[in-house]
């Protein structure tokens, strides 16, 4: 089910997500769906997105869902940042469409998450990935693009 997705000035996306207790995994899974529905719906309506954090939706859970190559489900995230090679983008996010935050982010980073299946995992991440997974990791702890950006210049509406 393709839920609404929460939009900046809501005071539940700047709240601190709690992690997610095994026994809550088999409760979840619907969330999953309604995660990557909504990452399709944000696509249709907006031509972006790959992915979502589950404050977005309301869920105050470490929760992210990713759509690339394939689906994948982010429990209890832990970011490791390598080097200090940082980067400078216009990040987006599905909680405010057309609005372009240009943001720093670290270039390099090493994801430890569990998945759907409570199994440990290990992704190294770079370049658009890595900052791909700060944006969803930051919303995990209340923090939004907008609260990153370089300075206060650093907005820019998107035509629709």
């Amino acid at each position: 089910m393709e839920r609404e997705i929460l939009l900046l000035g809501n005071p539940k996306l700047y709240e601190v997500s709690e992690e997610v207790r095994p026994d809550e995994l088999e409760g979840l899974r619907p969330v999953f769906t309604d995660m990557f529905d909504c990452i399709k719906g944000i696509r249709r309506d907006y031509g972006f997105g790959r992915a979502i954090a589950a404050p977005q939706i309301g869920v105050m859970k470490r929760l992210i869902c990713i759509l690339t190559d394939k689906p994948y489900v982010i429990i209890n995230p832990q970011l490791e940042f390598v080097g200090n090679e940082m980067m400078e983008l216009m990040d987006d996010c599905m909680s405010f469409p057309n609005l372009l935050v240009r943001v720093r982010r670290y270039r390099h980073c090493i994801l430890r998450y569990r998945d759907e299946n409570w199994e440990w995992k290990e992704m190294h991440m770079d370049d658009d990935m890595a900052e791909l997974i700060q944006h969803e990791y930051d919303h995990l702890d209340g923090i939004l693009a907008t609260m990153r950006a370089v300075d206060s210049k650093a907005f820019a509406v998107k035509k629709p």
